[in-house]
Formats: structure tokens, sequence, C-alpha cells
């Protein structure tokens, strides 16, 4: 848009702009199209000075400045466009997230640099942090390779090359079989790093091992009592076993090799018990308090010990911490009374469900924000806007990273605007409680009849919400669920089973709501329609996993599996269980693991969207298992482990490099993990020692 669409105008004559006021205006209109033309032009000659250096240079400059210094362009940028951009993302914002995927103008400004240091270690891992933005440990293999030597060579200055491993040495044992291990072994054959020769397979010389999972921080959150008799806790609240892993250290410069600490790497016990004071207290990367945040338990008294079956009991005085199953067990004569807290890392692949990282939540400008402490409630808020004389839009807001457990009903009337949403950098628990025995419980979003004209707007966003589901009745105008976990299957068992698999966690009965969900984890959406005089529910999915918990359960549907009332959107998401539905406009990038039944196949369309073979659908286009008889591998189909919903690295190249874009199918497509592996691959490659392969493992 022009700076001033009326600075040419105001040039002419009064007599000029009179006439043209008389005729509407068309001179007017069109000097502020020559002037918007003039304004670039303008902005483009301001930017000819910065364009000359790599840190201010525009996009389209970058490849220019690369052919200067011999820049090689990486494969994994031809392979990318911007057709992700037709289904209402922000164009600016989803340039960015690719940017910030490929890294193109870090990698031209280190070209020159890069080149002096080409062949060592360090440098490897630099290339995997600024080339695929994963944090990696450089390995020599070839060092670590046992072999035999002849007794004629041996002498007192010479060291065998190998030997046997040292029993006594508990540490090494420990990191025998990691990317931190200095044990010699006979052969150290991977897949991930081979190269397929003609006269066989020969191992990697240079192992680059890199970790794919970011560590997510939880700060100050209640812990889950399981057995308060016996004072055994889980780190996670939702009761479920969660590995705790390392908060990262910054490497110290640029020479430096990684270590153990500069790596989100799964925290050890041995590794922890030996060194407890680097791993243990506030602002590393667990902590535990009693009776409040600002009681936390002295290093003295943690013991780090073995609690899978929880058969290890602490002497008096003592605490157990097992990180590698995320658990606490306390003496049974100093069991808490007022509660435990824990700060702890755990790992996850992306920003998804919630959670303590950067959320822009937006705050209408008329709205009025009711903030939600520890120990306040969520109800009270409500009724504090219900008593408005003239009721504002409200925003409540939970700045803590605590448990409310309490019943949520909210009625809302013609005109309401509610949004309830986690304070930036929290993530709020809303444990919906079994209250009533005669009827099922549940987050209740109720809209009478009456409110037909003005309809009511709900907004839920970076909530944690378990024990229950929500349900959604009335003519609501639409519910958002941004950045939310509705956990699948209602709560979790230890090892992240869920307690009730058929249960649904968004119930729309009989409402007549665009149903918007971005960004979420949720499980069954049940859907009870009035078929004969209202519409079919729009329901736009984006970035999101719904999980029923089994491929054979109904993902979205009606009760009985019958045909749910709804339009399916479905955009870069994973449906774990069956698909029933009316109508589906588009379904695009995505992953179904059950059967997908629509009513309606004369609408819509399935473009590079996986379906299990004998779908009932619209129109489909270069989907997988048209092309290819495939079917989608995943690490984990459990929510609440840290592989979840992620594809194995063996999965099928019509699945893991299936999108319109070369990227993966389903809720990860925004990695860009393909991309990235082969940018990373193609450096590593270039830059490699002389004579030497380099390999590319995947630690997590």
């Amino acid at each position: 848009m022009s700076r001033d669409p009326d600075a040419l105008a105001r040039l002419l004559p009064e007599w000029h702009r009179m006439r043209d006021a008389e005729q509407g205006g068309p001179l007017r209109e069109l000097l502020g199209i020559v002037g918007e033309q003039l304004d670039l032009v303008r902005e483009a000659i301001e930017q000819q000075y910065d364009d000359w250096f790599v840190e201010t240079a525009a996009e389209w400059v970058l490849p220019y400045l690369g052919e200067l210094v011999g820049y090689d362009r990486l494969p994994g940028y031809e392979r990318v466009s911007t057709a992700g951009l037709r289904d209402g993302a922000d164009p600016a914002q989803a340039r960015q997230r690719l940017a910030e995927a490929l890294a193109p103008r870090r990698d031209v400004a280190a070209t020159v640099g890069n080149r002096r240091r080409k062949g060592t270690l360090a440098l490897l891992e630099e290339l995997a942090a600024g080339t695929a933005g994963w944090p990696a440990r450089a390995v020599e293999l070839s060092r670590l390779v046992a072999h035999s030597q002849p007794i004629r060579l041996l002498g007192p200055h010479v060291r065998p090359h190998g030997g046997l491993a040292d029993m006594r040495d508990g540490t090494a044992l420990d990191l025998a079989t990691g990317p931190f291990s200095d044990v010699e072994r006979t052969a150290d054959v991977r897949r991930a790093d081979s190269r397929r020769r003609p006269g066989g397979l020969t191992p990697a010389g240079v192992g680059v091992f890199a970790w794919r999972l970011k560590p997510y921080s939880v700060t100050n959150a209640p812990a889950y009592c399981i057995d308060r008799t016996h004072g055994h806790y889980t780190f996670s609240v939702l009761s479920n076993d969660t590995p705790l892993v390392t908060k990262p250290v910054p490497e110290p410069s640029t020479s430096h090799l990684a270590t153990i600490d500069n790596v989100p790497a799964p925290l050890r016990r041995k590794q922890v018990a030996d060194r407890l004071a680097d791993y243990y207290g506030p602002g590393k990367s667990f902590c535990l308090h009693l009776d409040g945040p600002d009681r936390p338990v002295p290093p003295s008294r943690i013991a780090i010990a073995d609690l899978s079956d929880w058969r290890y009991r602490p002497r008096y005085g003592q605490v157990a911490v097992d990180p590698v199953l995320g658990r606490i067990a306390f003496s049974t004569r100093q069991a808490p009374h007022l509660g435990v807290s824990v700060t702890y890392h755990h790992a996850f692949s992306t920003e998804l469900g919630g959670g303590e990282y950067p959320r822009e939540p937006e705050t209408p400008p008329a709205a009025k924000v009711y903030r939600v402490g520890p120990d306040e409630l969520i109800m009270d808020a409500y009724r504090a806007w219900r008593e408005e004389p003239r009721r504002p839009e409200a925003v409540i807001e939970i700045a803590h990273n605590g448990t409310h457990q309490e019943q949520l009903d909210f009625e809302l009337t013609s005109g309401d605007r509610l949004q309830i949403r986690g304070a930036e950098g929290y993530r709020p628990v809303l444990r919906l409680p079994d209250t009533h025995s005669n009827r099922p419980d549940a987050l209740t979003i109720q809209v009478p009849a009456q409110a037909a004209g003005d309809r009511p707007r709900v907004v839920m966003d970076g909530l944690l919400i378990t024990g229950r589901g929500i349900r959604v009745t009335g003519p609501l105008e639409a519910l958002v669920l941004r950045h939310c976990t509705l956990v699948p299957g209602w709560s979790l068992q230890d090892d992240c089973e869920p307690q009730w698999p058929a249960e649904p966690s968004l119930l729309l009965e009989r409402t007549t709501a665009c149903v918007q969900i971005d960004r979420c984890v949720l499980g069954t959406i049940s859907v009870i329609g009035d078929e004969v005089s209202t519409d079919p529910l729009p329901i736009h999915i984006r970035d999101s996993i719904v999980d029923a918990t089994d491929r054979e359960l109904p993902a979205l549907s009606a009760p009985d599996c019958r045909p749910a009332h709804a339009t399916l959107h479905a955009h870069r998401s994973t449906f774990f269980g069956e698909v029933h539905t009316h109508a589906v406009r588009i379904a695009e990038n995505s992953i179904v693991t059950g059967s997908f039944r629509v009513a309606r196949r004369g609408i819509g369309c399935l473009r590079h969207t996986y379906v299990p073979p004998g779908s009932r659908t619209p129109r489909r286009y270069r989907c997988p298992a048209d092309l290819a008889p495939v079917r989608p591998a995943f690490a984990s189909r459990r929510y609440g482990t840290p592989d979840y919903a992620r594809l194995t690295d063996d999965c099928p190249a019509e699945i893991r490099r299936g999108a319109e874009d070369g990227s993966e199918l389903g809720v990860f497509h925004d990695l860009y993990e393909p991309q990235r592996e082969d940018n990373l691959r193609a450096r590593l490659a270039e830059y490699s020692p002389a004579r030497c392969d380099v390999g590319l493992i995947f630690a997590s």
C-alpha cells in the first residue's frame, strides 16, 4: 500500500480535484495506483545499499551473493514451494517459517569461514546446527574400531589399538552405546550412516549424531500423587512416565566439541548420580519443591534410584528420583502434606498442544482481561464478567502452571465473546472432576436458542484439559481451539495407555458452531446434528492430531460410527482412527490411519493425503495409497511419549516425502525434516575430511 495515497492528488489544482470529486474520484484512484508504484521504486532504491551485505540483503539477492563466494545451493530449497499458503495462512509467517527451517542467510554468510575450517569435527557440528537446526555431536568412529595387531609390531612404547572394556568403569559403560562413548568396539556399522558400495556395506569414518527432538520446560508445576500412603509421585501431572532430558548448556566457542551437556539428551541414572550438582537445582535440568516454589529440596536429600516397580524404599530424609521414568518417591515417614511442585524438561518434536513456548495470544482492543491466580477459581472470573452491566468481550487469563479442579459450565447469550487462555509462558491444567453421578460431566458451553441473532464466540488457547472432554450445545458462531490439549482417552496410565479409549474429547451436540482447531492434540470428535433444519458444521483442522487411541475407533463421526453432520477441512494433520463425515471440502498433506468415508463424494477433494485402501472419498490427487501399496509407520502412537505421532526413519518415501513440497505428511509437515536432512547431507559431503565418509545418525 502507498504511504500516502493522496500525495499526488494534492498536487493537482483545486479545480481539477473538485471536478474529479463530482465524478466519483476516478482520477484520484488512478493517482493512488501510480503513487504505490512510486513508493515501490523509492523503497527499492533505499534497499540497494543494504543488498550489499548478507545480513540485511533482501531474500531475492541471497542467491547472487552466494554465487560471488561460490555457494552451492542446497537441494532442499528446490523442492519447497509456497503452495501451502492456500489454506488461509499468513504468507509472511509461512515464508518466515520456511526461512527458519532452511536458514539460507546464515549458510551463505558462513561459506568463506567454513571452507577455512573444512574437515574439522567442530565444523561438522556447526553445519548441523546452522543448516538443519539440529544440535549434533561429531565422532570419529574409525578411531573407536578395535582390531588385532601383529605381535612382532608390539614394543614397550607401542599401545595396541583396541582391547577389553574396563568393567569397573561404570560411567564409560553407561555411555557405551551412545555418541559420547570412548569404549572401543570391533565394528560399528549402522544403517543410518552406512554407504552401500559394490563390495558391500562400509561403515562411515565420521558419524554426526543429530538430535531432532527439542527440550521443553515445565516450571513450578504440580506433581501427580499416585500413592499418598507410600509417597509415590510422577513429574507429569497426567500420572504417566515422562523421561527427563538435559537442559542444554551453550558451547563456549565454535571450536568446542559438543558434550552431553550441550544437547537435549535423555538423563541417565548413573550420569545424574555422578554429577547431581550439574543437573539438579533451580535453573537446571530438574528441581523439586516442597510446600511452595520457594522451598527447593536440597541436593543432599536427593537419591537417584530405579523406581520402575516402586520397590526402592528411600531412607529417612531422602527423596528418590528416577530421571529415566520421571518418578519420585518419598520416605513413608516423611511424605509431604502440602504438595510437591516440580520443574523439569521433556522432549517433543515441535510447539504443539500448549506449553511454555511463545504462543502470542491475541487480545481484542475492547476486551476486559480477568486474571486468575493459583488460589482463584475460573468460575469466579466468569461470574464477575457476567455481572458487568454492559458486558464487554472477556479474556479469562490463567497466569500459572497449576491445576484447576472445578466444574466449568459456561452459559452464553447473544453477542457474548469469551476467551479462556493460559498466559504467555504458562501451561495451566484444567482437571475436570467427576462431580455428578447421574450424568456425564464435561466442560460445558451452552447457548440458548434465543441467542440465534448475534451468536456468541468462544476461544480456548494454551490449555491442557484432562479428566473429561468439552460439550458444546446451542447456536454458537465459532469455537476456536488453539494450542490446546484435550487428553485422548481423558486420562493416562503410567505407560501412556488411555484410561477411557472410546470417550470423545469434543462433543458437538445440536450446535451451529464453526469449529477451528489449530496446533492442538485432542481425542475423538463426536457430532450430534440436526440433519433436517441445519447445514453441516464446518470443522477446520490445521497442524493438529486427532487421536481416537485406536485405528478402528472413530476419530470424527456421529454416535455409532454414523457419518457426522459436518464438512471437514484438514490441513497438515494426523488422524489416529476412522473418519466418517458428511463431506470433506479439502484434505491435504494429512494422514488418516483408519477408514475414511464420506456421504457426499461429489464435492471436495483429497490431495497428497494418505487414506487406507477401500476408503470412500471424493476425487483424490496423488495420494500415496493410490500410487503404491504403502502404510505409514509411526515411532509412537501414544500421547505422552517423546516420539508421539512421529514417522519412523524407514517409513515409505511416498509418505515421509509425500507432501506437495517434498516434506512429510501429517502434523509435522512444517518441520521440513526431509529437506533439512537433504541439506545437511549435502553440506557434510562438501566439508567432510579428506578420504573419509561422513554419516548422519539420528540420536532422537
